[in-house]
């Protein structure tokens, strides 16, 4: 996209055609004027042109999104519908109005001469280097609907394997965020209750159910400070985590040491280095260019850096699978099989049947991860009440013992 349909904006009119018709529509340009001599010359007599307000919160734009517009763009142009005539009717079909936008950018990019891959090359914020090589090998080799639909499934089955990673990453959290709130809940609002019946005893309390109370009246008056400097905490280290990318290499070093947790962010991460590198070899992408958008997709940095090594390893000759061998990341299976690929002449295939491997493996180990967590939580939640209500009957049964 040029400089200047960059400070384009968007009209909307409202005009009559040459059968009298009442009709309306949306057009981007530099200021109104150009909008109204556009449509003039195609036989539209404007009655008013506005500037489309923008939205106050912009939508974002899912990758689910994406694989879908992929998905929508393969099955018309299978269809025989040109390209441009696919995008508009593409675009007035999304009811998010910023994925709307981006494809009816792509189309007018199209509408001036560029083809498919320079026009979503200009929208790297959406389209990686991964999705912009492979259309641009389907448009070479006159294959594009095939590949826009390896595309889509690809994108389908990476954003699977992603969730079930952040279910199995988030459940635990989730759960303890829950039982912590809940905790202090009672703290604030149950506490003080009784603190009140022990204040018309005039007995000695027991060190637990002090320690209790005295962490109930810390909650009452300063519980903004702690979720102030929770909120703080937070943003500072994902800030860092983004910013600096040691942190970010020692933290997924650490994740893959976590008993099960470490497994699945293993397996989540071979899946992905499979299955993109797979999906690039069957487009005839060659190995040494495919590797880093493999390096981009495994969604951890000990691979991202890993990949990158092999990518100097086979760019100086070494076969693909001594290059795995050599980063001790990968099992014996998967160097074997794209061994066996290699020999062959079938390392799309070979890969692709590692991912999907991996891919179940995962899925497998996020049921088992959520099956031994419940019953340490239930513990946790019980072990907590348990203890409330133990700190807060403790200097009442004293109180009979003593009666």
């Amino acid at each position: 996209m040029t400089d200047q349909r960059r400070k384009e904006s968007y009209f909307v009119w409202v005009g009559i055609n040459q059968q009298g018709v009442k009709i309306r529509g949306e057009r981007q340009a530099a200021n109104a004027q150009l909008v109204r001599i556009n449509l003039r010359r195609e036989g539209i007599t404007t009655h008013s042109i506005r500037k489309k307000p923008r939205p106050l919160f912009k939508p974002k734009i899912t990758a689910t999104e994406i694989a879908q517009f992929s998905r929508q763009l393969t099955i018309m142009l299978e269809a025989g519908i040109p390209i441009v005539q696919a995008l508009d009717s593409i675009a007035k079909g999304y009811e998010n109005p910023s994925l709307s936008h981006l494809v009816k950018e792509i189309k007018q990019d199209i509408e001036e001469g560029s083809s498919l891959a320079k026009a979503i090359q200009q929208q790297p914020k959406y389209f990686d280097d991964l999705f912009v090589s492979l259309v641009t090998a389907g448009e070479y080799a006159g294959t594009l609907e095939n590949m826009l639909n390896e595309l889509a499934n690809y994108q389908e089955k990476i954003q699977a394997l992603k969730a079930k990673v952040k279910k199995s990453m988030l459940y635990p959290l989730f759960v303890l965020s829950a039982t912590s709130i809940i905790f202090g809940l009672m703290l604030i609002f149950v506490i003080p209750q009784f603190k009140q019946v022990f204040s018309n005893l005039n007995a000695q309390l027991p060190a637990f159910t002090l320690l209790l109370i005295d962490l109930s009246d810390w909650l009452q008056n300063s519980w903004w400070k702690l979720v102030l400097s929770l909120a703080v905490s937070g943003y500072v280290f994902l800030w860092a985590k983004h910013r600096f990318k040691g942190l970010q290499y020692w933290l997924d070093r650490v994740l893959l040491k976590l008993p099960l947790i470490g497994k699945i962010s293993q397996f989540s991460a071979i899946a992905r280095f499979s299955r993109t590198l797979s999906i690039m070899f069957a487009a005839g992408v060659p190995l040494v260019e495919a590797m880093d958008s493999v390096a981009g997709s495994t969604g951890n940095q000990i691979y991202k850096q890993a990949t990158l090594n092999i990518k100097q390893d086979i760019s100086q000759g070494l076969p693909l699978f001594s290059a795995m061998q050599n980063q001790q990341l990968f099992p014996n299976m998967v160097i074997q099989m794209t061994k066996v690929g290699e020999e062959s002449g079938r390392v799309d295939e070979m890969l692709a049947r590692v991912a999907n491997y991996y891919e179940d493996y995962v899925d497998n180990l996020t049921e088992s991860l959520v099956k031994q967590i419940e019953p340490l939580i239930m513990l946790l939640i019980g072990g907590l009440v348990g203890a409330l209500v133990i700190a807060m009957y403790l200097p009442i049964f004293k109180l009979g013992e003593a009666i």
